[in-house]
């Protein structure tokens, strides 16, 4: 007969801290050398002889997108979703660590390898008339990208579900918060080292520090599958005690209806798009726009750009403790993305002091760490564990939609409008419509007791 027991070891607050900041430092790797070579561009289309890879602007371009071309064009990050609801967090955890690891290996070997310096790589898409020409070390190292995304977000997906996993019933927005900070640390970590690295060595210095980093990365989830494997026990002795059969347990591919079918789930999915599209993209542009709008020095206009990446690092992790306490989570997304609108609309008004592109900053940057606060906790409330992952991968799947379009509209407004008004007002007006979406959600939770108001400590 199992050994009785009274509580599961996540029920203890060393034991689960501890997995958080076990997988939050894997997810902190994988950010950090998301964005390692983002600084290196100038260094990358020096010519050989000064120490560069004599790449062009369009060679990083199509480097800088490759990250993502299995992800979307195979829809990897889909499969990620059912790989990680089928064969759970331990496996999954284990495999994406590995693929960023093989990933940025490719990578090392491209920026390393005197075989590929003057070595052409040359394809031909007769059927999109599409003829692509680019050194065979942007080749190489773009595969590499590609392989580290599909474990980039494979680790995104695994660090979410294994939150919940051992969060719920207690402090879930509080974890959430935290792991998100840790990952922006870890992009700003990127930013901050790479480019002195590879000045003050060589330009594969900061990929070589990478490596180490992915390697801690992974021993660390294997620590965390050794305390998983232990919850794991634990819930099977609960569930013996009290002679509960765990229905939900096994995933297969017939529940992808049940996500499909739950209109919270199309909900908050429209709503990521709506958000993240007024937010992601905009930081994109935000530099240029201080300077030519604000009139901001270029060598400063990176530090207001930053403000709001930074700020999230602070206060989503407060603001998930709020919704952890008090709840109302959906009422804390309508006031932080009812900020985020407001911040556009300030952003395209005839005002041209750069105090005023300060203030608007920082009220962009508790908006945006207001939402996520409350956002990401939520999705578990309305979908069931089993089918977590898959649910993750999908909102982030059809993310990357929204996320490629709304730009493409900004850009050519902004080039027909140059004083900017045109291109806020359509951010302005996509985070509009996250407001009315999220006022749906409150309405629907209402109707169907989803409880995303209610608090997550129990």
């Amino acid at each position: 007969m199992p050994e009785a027991i009274k509580q599961k070891i996540n029920d203890s607050p060393v034991a689960r801290w501890t997995v958080l900041v076990i997988v939050a430092t894997a997810m902190m790797m994988g950010y950090l050398l998301n964005d390692i070579m983002s600084p290196l561009e100038t260094m990358l289309e020096m010519p050989v002889e000064q120490g560069g890879l004599g790449w062009s602007s369009t060679d990083y371009g199509f480097f800088s997108g490759a990250g993502g071309f299995i992800n979307v064009f195979l829809l990897m990050l889909f499969f990620s979703g059912l790989i990680l609801d089928k064969m759970g967090v331990r496996f999954t955890g284990v495999l994406s660590c590995s693929l960023m690891l093989i990933g940025v290996g490719i990578k090392y070997y491209a920026v390393t390898s005197p075989a590929l310096i003057g070595e052409m790589f040359n394809v031909q898409f007769s059927m999109f008339n599409v003829d692509l020409s680019l050194p065979m070390s942007a080749a190489i190292a773009s595969l590499g990208f590609s392989i580290f995304g599909v474990g980039y977000e494979m680790c995104g997906i695994t660090v979410s579900k294994a939150m919940v996993r051992w969060f719920t019933g207690h402090e879930l927005a509080l974890a959430m918060g935290i792991q998100l900070a840790m990952a922006r640390l870890g992009t700003a970590m990127a930013l901050s080292v790479s480019a002195p690295l590879a000045r003050y060595f060589t330009l594969s210095t900061p990929l070589l520090v990478g490596l180490i980093c992915l390697l801690i990365g992974l021993v660390s989830f294997l620590v965390f599958c050794v305390l998983d494997i232990r919850l794991d026990k634990d819930e099977r002795k609960l569930q013996t005690q009290m002679a509960v059969v765990d229905e939900e347990e096994s995933f297969r591919l017939s529940d992808i209806g049940l996500i499909l079918k739950n209109p919270g789930f199309w909900l908050i999915t429209l709503f990521v798009v709506l958000f993240y599209s007024a937010v992601s993209p905009f930081l994109k542009f935000a530099t240029k726009l201080m300077i030519e709008k604000y009139s901001v020095a270029p060598d400063i206009a990176g530090f207001f750009t930053s403000i709001a990446p930074f700020g999230t690092m602070l206060m989503t992790p407060l603001f998930g403790s709020l919704y952890d306490k008090y709840g109302r989570g959906v009422t804390l997304i309508i006031i932080g993305t009812a900020m985020l609108t407001f911040v556009h609309f300030g952003f395209s008004l005839p005002i041209h002091a750069s105090a005023f592109a300060i203030f608007l900053m920082v009220v962009l940057s508790v908006g945006y760490s207001l939402t996520p606060a409350a956002l990401w906790p939520i999705v578990p409330k309305i979908i069931p564990m089993k089918c977590l992952g898959t649910a993750y991968s999908l909102i982030f799947f059809i993310q990357n939609f929204g996320r490629a379009i709304i730009p493409m509209f900004v850009g050519r407004a902004n080039e027909t409008d140059p004083t900017y008004t045109t291109g806020m007002q359509i951010f302005a007006c996509t985070g509009l419509a996250g407001v009315l979406v999220a006022v749906a959600m409150l309405w629907l939770d209402k109707k169907k007791g989803y409880g995303l108001e209610k608090p997550n400590i129990k």
